[in-house]
C-alpha cells in the first residue's frame, strides 16, 4: 500500500501481524486528531469510537516517559495510568519530549515502532473488542489490529485508565 510505510508499520510487516492500514485526509487545521480520526473512519470502516484508540505519552514521577493508549472519547485518568505503571504520579508530557523520544508528529504518535520503547498501558477496554485501531504513525494513518496483538507488540500491560 503506497504511502503507507511508517516504523509501526514495517514493525507489523516484520512480525507478520494480521493487521489493516486505513488511511483518510487529514485536515492540516484539525485541533482533536482522535476525533478526526473518529469522524473519518467510524462510518468507513465499520466500527464505533470505542474502538478508535489514541496514544499518549506521560511523565511518571520517577521522570521516566511512559504511553497510555485509550479510547478516543474518553479521557485519561493520570492517576490510574501511573499505578498501571509502578509509579504513584503522572503528568502529560511535553508535546516535544513526546515527539523526540517516540519519533513521531504530535498527533501521529503510535503505540508501536517508537524511537524508545517505553512503558506501555492499554485500557483494558481494548480487550472487549475483536480488533482496534490506534494511529499508524502518521496523521490521518491508522493501524487497524487484535488488542492481544497490540498489547504483545507494545508490551503493554492493561488496566482501567480512563477517568470516569
Amino acid at each position: 500500500m503506497a504511502g503507507t510505510a511508517t516504523p509501526a508499520t514495517a514493525l507489523l510487516a516484520k512480525s507478520k501481524t494480521p493487521h489493516r492500514v486505513h488511511s483518510y485526509d487529514h485536515d492540516p487545521r484539525a485541533e482533536s486528531f482522535g476525533d478526526e480520526a473518529v469522524t473519518a473512519l467510524a462510518e468507513l470502516v465499520g466500527v464505533e469510537a470505542a474502538q478508535i484508540f489514541k496514544t499518549l505519552v506521560v511523565k511518571l514521577d520517577s521522570g521516566k516517559l511512559a504511553v497510555a493508549v485509550l479510547p478516543v472519547p474518553d479521557k485519561l485518568s493520570l492517576k490510574a495510568a501511573a499505578a498501571a505503571l509502578g509509579a504513584s504520579k503522572a503528568v502529560m508530557a511535553d508535546r516535544a519530549e513526546a515527539e523526540r523520544s517516540s519519533g513521531y508528529v504530535f498527533g501521529g504518535i503510535s503505540p508501536l515502532g517508537q524511537r524508545k520503547k517505553l512503558p506501555t498501558v492499554i485500557d483494558a477496554s481494548a480487550l472487549d473488542w475483536d480488533r482496534v485501531l490506534c494511529s499508524a504513525g502518521r496523521r490521518g494513518l491508522e493501524i487497524e489490529l487484535a488488542p492481544t496483538d497490540l498489547a504483545q507488540l507494545s508490551g503493554a500491560v492493561t488496566a482501567q485508565i480512563t477517568a470516569g
